[in-house]
């Protein structure tokens, strides 16, 4: 069974460059979509992670305690990647002159 293992340090710090170039790239472009990739990439790894956790068959149960670093470690990167999409949005709506899609972190964007 093949398991995409981001518990591996190497992986995990490609991720995080790749996500922090990718963010850093929204910022600069004012282009919220490039977040929204990053978004749903790791909404898609997530999925993945959880159909393998709870699809395991017997042989593989060694693989339950890797899966379940996964799927935490999933979510802190979906956390994160979710507050860089609604920061890049609300860069873009200010750039385009139009409302973003939700202005009710105003107060945390200004202490940033």
């Amino acid at each position: 069974m093949f398991v995409f293992d981001i518990t591996n340090p190497i992986t995990l710090i490609l991720m995080v460059a790749a996500t922090v170039l990718l963010i850093f790239l929204a910022q600069e472009i004012k282009k919220s979509a490039v977040a929204a990739v990053v978004l749903a990439a790791y909404l898609g790894v997530l999925i993945v992670h959880v159909a393998q956790l709870t699809t395991l068959s017997e042989e593989f149960r060694y693989l339950t305690e890797t899966l379940s670093r996964c799927v935490a470690i999933d979510f802190v990167f979906l956390l994160i990647s979710f507050f860089a999409y609604l920061w890049t949005d609300d860069i873009e709506a200010k750039a385009q002159n139009k409302k973003s899609i939700n202005n009710s972190l105003d107060w945390f964007w200004k202490k940033i």
